[in-house]
């Protein structure tokens, strides 16, 4: 599956926001228009990026570097939403993919695009409300969400994931003490500075 369009033209008072799920064989992406006025999400595309033709690690992520890049140029996001690796035993798988997360946050930042990272626990409890939800669960989920036709849903889930990531950060932006709205704790201390008080030094 490449992708699977709804739209594509942007207006001023619209958000994009690019959904990725790192993978070493498929990686994940979804995207999300976000509309203002009223307020709701709706899927522009998703897809996967299929690395399992290419041996060396090295040309995978060459390869998702080149493909993130074409995605970001095409669909012009206004932010990014990564799945953050999980902690596994397998020291060289989680080697691999901390590479592929990396190679495409690269992209992101060769753009200039804003990036949020999101824990899988958290992503699967936005989406369904259960941070041990199936993969299924959460697919099954955003479709109900997001009004997605069954075929096009695909049959990689890794698509489904990107996309529930950007949706994890739709809802984040959404409310008014979202970390995700700050840069940084000077960020943080700059806009609430009635909540940060000064310890004097003994």
């Amino acid at each position: 599956m490449e992708t699977k369009d709804i739209g594509t033209v942007k207006a001023s008072s619209e958000k994009v926001i690019l959904g990725i799920d790192p993978g070493t064989n498929i990686m994940g992406y979804g995207l999300l228009r976000v509309e203002r006025n009223p307020s709701r999400a709706v899927m522009m595309t998703m897809g996967v990026i299929d690395l399992r033709r290419y041996g060396d690690g090295y040309l995978k992520l060459g390869h998702i570097f080149e493909r993130v890049t074409g995605i970001i140029d095409e669909w012009l996001p206004d932010e990014m939403a990564i799945e953050a690796p999980f902690f596994g035993k397998n020291v060289q798988s989680m080697l691999k993919l901390g590479r592929a997360q990396g190679t495409a946050i690269a992209a992101a930042i060769h753009h200039s695009v804003p990036i949020h990272e999101y824990a899988p626990m958290k992503i699967k409890m936005a989406i369904t409300g259960n941070g041990s939800a199936s993969k299924e669960q959460v697919a099954g989920m955003l479709q109900r969400l997001l009004k997605i036709k069954e075929e096009e849903m695909g049959k990689f889930m890794d698509a489904t994931d990107a996309l529930a990531a950007a949706y994890c950060h739709y809802l984040q932006i959404g409310r008014p003490e979202s970390p995700a709205k700050y840069r940084g704790w000077k960020d943080f201390v700059n806009k609430n500075r009635d909540k940060v008080s000064k310890r004097q030094q003994p």
